[in-house]
Order: C-alpha cells, then structure tokens, then sequence
C-alpha cells in the first residue's frame, strides 16, 4: 500500500526573477524602488575629469525621514534636473549604488534580504543601515555642496 501522497505546491518564482525590466509593468518597475533615497542626493561633476562624487544633500523633495520624494509624479516639474530612471536609459546612470535594486537586476544580481519586495518590509532597508534616512541634510540647509561630499553612498 502506498498511502496518499499530497501534491507539491511549487511557488511561482517573484516577477522579477522572471520578467525582464523592459517587460515590467509600471507597478512592478516603481515597487523596485527599495526606499534607500541615495539616488535624490545631490552629486558633483568634476569639470575636467566627468568623475561623480556623492554629497549627503538630498534633493529638496526628499523626504528625510520615509526617504521617499513628497511630489514623485510631479517632481519633474519642481525639480527639472531629476532623473528619471526606465529600462532603457538605466546604463546612463554608473552613478546607482551598488545596491540599488534596478542595477542589481540590470546585472543578473538578485535582490538583498533587506529589500522591501524580499522582507516584506519597507523598514528593513533604513534597519540594515542602507538608507538615507539619518545621514543626510536636505538642500534647503546648504549651497556649498562641496563641504558635503561623502564616500558611504556607495
């Protein structure tokens, strides 16, 4: 007699181990975003060289404690300078910290246990020190930008 034997139910692999980020929807590309807000710090160019170095003045808009930005669907208009990040200009930006999930992806990498699509949390991120939130002054506070470059975003 074998008995009864029960089924295996097998879990559907998250959409992005199976989908590429051109063939995201915009609800699946926007929840990739992991909270971190390093992405809304200002950065400097260096004139001669084109070398990006990170400052910890975040973006106007940033909101310094959800790390979040308090106008994203009208950002554009309130800050024009803002990047806009979509699969096909995604390789523009060298500048993306080595965590950020769109890159992480972008180079065959799987997300961290900190992200907020792995941990189910969007806490984890600002609990494992990945975040912004804490560190940063927003723009309002400073124009010298050059007496707050920073080497932690990376």
């Amino acid at each position: 007699m074998f008995g009864r034997f029960q089924a295996r139910k097998t879990e559907e692999p998250p959409y992005w181990k199976q989908k590429p980020l051109a063939e995201m929807t915009r609800h699946e590309w926007e929840a990739l975003c992991d909270g971190c807000g390093r992405c809304c710090l200002n950065k400097l160019e260096h004139e001669t060289t084109g070398e990006i170095f990170h400052t910890d003045v975040a973006c106007r808009l940033l909101d310094l404690e959800t790390c979040r930005c308090t106008s994203y669907d009208e950002r554009k208009r309130f800050v024009p300078e803002c990047q806009v990040l979509t699969p096909k200009n995604l390789k523009r930006y060298a500048w993306l910290p080595s965590t950020c999930a769109y890159r992480l992806l972008a180079e065959g990498k799987d997300l961290a246990w900190w992200h907020p699509l792995v941990s189910g949390d969007p806490e984890t991120v600002h609990a494992a020190g990945i975040s912004v939130r804490g560190r940063v002054i927003s723009e309002r506070e400073t124009d010298d930008f050059e007496n707050h470059v920073v080497s932690w975003p990376e």
